[in-house]
């Protein structure tokens, strides 16, 4: 799988984001986390699944830029698409999944770390959803996934301003669950992975479908529709000066 790989130990799983250009998200990546997440949902010998980088001080940055600014809008939809498989399969995955975010988990990092069941962010590490700054509305599956999430009173912080949150303030926004500190950091994600996983997993399993059923069959029921505004958002003049902006910057900087 391209940037991703399955580590088995025992009961427990790690889906290890392990990609060029610190995991950004391109369209192999998505689609290889869609597929990563359908294979723990059949395997019967997982019981839990904790979703890391193989970067100890990194998460994800988001989208890829470098990538997606040479995309058409045709390549553009198609990758949106499989981006959206991606939040359901991973949001819908039947097992407990904690996301270790040890480092900046920003617009596509933050979207990957709210699909999971329970979120622990290491000290320092930014967490948000800068997309508005882009000049791009959030996914409409990604709001229905925010409005499941977090407490009402965060919206506006969080979506409309696309502020990033760390420590104390990401924990009082709901964008993480726990605080750990760099030193036993997988550890600490581990453990926590641990106590959702001594539940029995019938009983979690089926609570956890109840609980998102309705917000999945939301995301599934519209994402196709509303996805033309996201897309005019993109390709906006004053949106794609702006990405070819960051993308010079990023290229500057490598």
């Amino acid at each position: 799988m391209s940037g991703v790989r399955i580590e088995k130990e025992g009961r427990l799983a790690v889906l290890r984001l392990d990609k060029a250009r610190g995991n950004a998200i391109d369209e192999p990546l998505a689609v290889a986390l869609a597929e990563a997440a359908a294979e723990l949902a059949q395997d019967d010998s997982v019981y839990g699944v904790l979703l890391a980088s193989a970067h100890p001080k990194l998460f994800c940055p988001g989208l890829d830029l470098v990538a997606l600014a040479e995309y058409d809008r045709a390549a553009m939809e198609r990758f949106m698409t499989a981006f959206g498989v991606t939040v359901w399969a991973l949001y819908g995955l039947a097992k407990p999944v904690v996301a270790a975010v040890s480092g900046a988990a920003v617009a596509g990092g933050c979207i990957l770390a709210l699909c999971a069941d329970y979120r622990v962010l290491r000290r320092g590490a930014p967490i948000g959803l800068n997309e508005v700054k882009l000049g791009v509305p959030l996914p409409w599956s990604v709001t229905r996934l925010l409005r499941a999430s977090v407490p009402p009173q965060a919206f506006a912080r969080i979506a409309l301003l696309g502020r990033n949150f760390a420590d104390e303030e990401a924990l009082g926004a709901g964008l993480a669950d726990e605080l750990a500190e760099s030193e036993g950091f997988e550890a600490a994600c581990r453990a926590r992975l641990q106590e959702f996983m001594d539940k029995d997993p019938r009983a979690l399993a089926t609570t956890k479908a109840w609980l998102r059923e309705g917000v999945l069959a939301e995301m599934m029921a519209h994402e196709r529709e509303r996805l033309p505004a996201f897309l005019d958002g993109w390709f906006a003049p004053s949106t794609q000066e702006r990405i070819r902006a960051t993308v010079a910057s990023l290229r500057a900087r490598s």
